[in-house]
Protein backbone atom coordinates (compact mmCIF):
# COMPACT_ATOMS: atom_id res chain seq x y z
CA UNK A 1 0.00 0.00 0.00
CA UNK A 2 1.78 3.54 -0.88
CA UNK A 3 -0.40 6.64 0.75
CA UNK A 4 -0.13 10.32 0.46
CA UNK A 5 -1.25 12.07 3.48
CA UNK A 6 -1.06 16.09 3.26
CA UNK A 7 -1.15 18.04 6.49
CA UNK A 8 -0.85 21.92 7.34
CA UNK A 9 -4.54 23.47 5.75
CA UNK A 10 -6.21 25.86 7.58
CA UNK A 11 -7.64 29.37 7.82
CA UNK A 12 -5.41 32.23 7.30
CA UNK A 13 -6.03 35.51 6.64
CA UNK A 14 -5.18 37.35 3.36
CA UNK A 15 -1.11 38.60 3.60
CA UNK A 16 -0.37 35.60 5.81
CA UNK A 17 1.55 31.91 5.31
CA UNK A 18 1.06 28.24 5.38
CA UNK A 19 3.96 25.15 5.08
CA UNK A 20 1.69 22.28 3.67
CA UNK A 21 3.71 18.86 4.30
CA UNK A 22 3.22 15.42 2.38
CA UNK A 23 4.20 12.45 3.46
CA UNK A 24 4.38 9.14 1.34
CA UNK A 25 4.39 5.98 2.76
CA UNK A 26 4.12 2.19 2.21
CA UNK A 27 6.13 0.16 -0.63
CA UNK A 28 7.78 2.64 -2.56
CA UNK A 29 11.23 1.54 -3.96
CA UNK A 30 11.75 5.12 -6.14
CA UNK A 31 10.07 8.86 -5.32
CA UNK A 32 9.95 10.34 -9.19
CA UNK A 33 8.21 13.75 -9.41
CA UNK A 34 6.35 14.95 -6.60
CA UNK A 35 4.02 17.91 -6.67
CA UNK A 36 1.46 19.93 -5.93
CA UNK A 37 -1.93 20.85 -7.05
CA UNK A 38 -5.17 22.53 -6.09
CA UNK A 39 -8.83 22.72 -7.07
CA UNK A 40 -10.51 25.60 -5.86
CA UNK A 41 -14.74 25.86 -5.96
CA UNK A 42 -15.81 25.68 -9.41
CA UNK A 43 -13.08 24.82 -11.18
CA UNK A 44 -10.38 21.96 -12.18
CA UNK A 45 -7.64 21.22 -10.70
CA UNK A 46 -4.47 22.76 -11.33
CA UNK A 47 -0.99 22.31 -11.34
CA UNK A 48 0.74 24.91 -8.39
CA UNK A 49 4.45 23.46 -8.19
CA UNK A 50 6.29 20.38 -9.20
CA UNK A 51 9.71 19.12 -7.85
CA UNK A 52 11.98 16.48 -9.77
CA UNK A 53 14.07 13.56 -7.46
CA UNK A 54 16.54 16.01 -7.97
CA UNK A 55 15.31 19.17 -6.61
CA UNK A 56 14.01 21.00 -10.13
CA UNK A 57 11.54 23.14 -9.54
CA UNK A 58 8.28 24.67 -11.91
CA UNK A 59 5.66 26.61 -10.60
CA UNK A 60 2.45 27.73 -12.31
CA UNK A 61 2.94 31.76 -13.07
CA UNK A 62 0.41 32.49 -10.29
CA UNK A 63 2.28 31.32 -7.49
CA UNK A 64 5.76 32.42 -8.69
CA UNK A 65 7.63 34.30 -6.07
CA UNK A 66 5.44 33.25 -3.64
CA UNK A 67 4.80 29.50 -2.84
CA UNK A 68 8.02 27.16 -2.36
CA UNK A 69 8.19 23.19 -3.36
CA UNK A 70 10.79 21.42 -1.45
CA UNK A 71 11.58 18.07 -0.63
CA UNK A 72 13.27 15.45 1.62
CA UNK A 73 13.92 12.36 0.01
CA UNK A 74 15.54 10.58 3.18
CA UNK A 75 11.42 11.62 4.86
CA UNK A 76 10.02 10.84 1.68
CA UNK A 77 8.31 14.03 2.08
CA UNK A 78 7.62 17.09 -0.28
CA UNK A 79 6.82 20.69 1.46
CA UNK A 80 4.94 23.58 0.06
CA UNK A 81 5.62 26.93 1.79
CA UNK A 82 2.63 29.16 0.95
CA UNK A 83 3.26 33.00 1.56
CA UNK A 84 1.35 36.64 0.96
CA UNK A 85 -1.90 34.25 0.68
CA UNK A 86 -4.76 35.63 -1.25
CA UNK A 87 -8.74 34.53 -1.60
CA UNK A 88 -8.12 33.06 -4.76
CA UNK A 89 -5.63 30.63 -3.54
CA UNK A 90 -8.62 29.15 -1.68
CA UNK A 91 -8.81 25.47 -2.57
CA UNK A 92 -8.05 22.03 -1.80
CA UNK A 93 -4.72 21.09 -2.20
CA UNK A 94 -3.18 17.77 -2.95
CA UNK A 95 -0.27 16.14 -3.40
CA UNK A 96 0.91 14.03 -6.27
CA UNK A 97 3.68 11.40 -6.86
CA UNK A 98 5.40 9.21 -9.42
CA UNK A 99 6.57 6.04 -7.49
CA UNK A 100 8.27 3.01 -8.66
CA UNK A 101 6.98 0.48 -6.04
CA UNK A 102 9.42 -1.98 -6.93
CA UNK A 103 12.75 -2.53 -8.51
CA UNK A 104 11.11 -4.83 -11.45
CA UNK A 105 9.16 -2.09 -12.21
CA UNK A 106 9.45 0.05 -15.73
CA UNK A 107 7.08 2.34 -14.78
CA UNK A 108 5.98 4.63 -12.31
CA UNK A 109 2.85 5.54 -11.27
CA UNK A 110 0.66 8.21 -10.18
CA UNK A 111 -0.01 8.48 -6.62
CA UNK A 112 -2.76 11.43 -4.89
CA UNK A 113 -3.33 12.28 -1.93
CA UNK A 114 -6.93 12.83 -0.01
CA UNK A 115 -6.28 16.81 0.06
CA UNK A 116 -5.93 19.43 2.79
CA UNK A 117 -8.25 22.31 2.58
CA UNK A 118 -6.68 25.85 2.72
CA UNK A 119 -8.99 28.67 3.10
CA UNK A 120 -7.84 32.37 2.83
CA UNK A 121 -9.98 35.16 4.20
CA UNK A 122 -10.02 38.44 3.08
Amino acid sequence: QVQLVESGGGLVQAGGSLRLSCAASGSIYKLNDMGWYRQAPGKQRELVATITSGGSTNYADSVKGRFTISRDNAKKMVYLQMSSLAPEDTAVYYCNADIVRYSISQEGYSYWGQGTRVTVSS
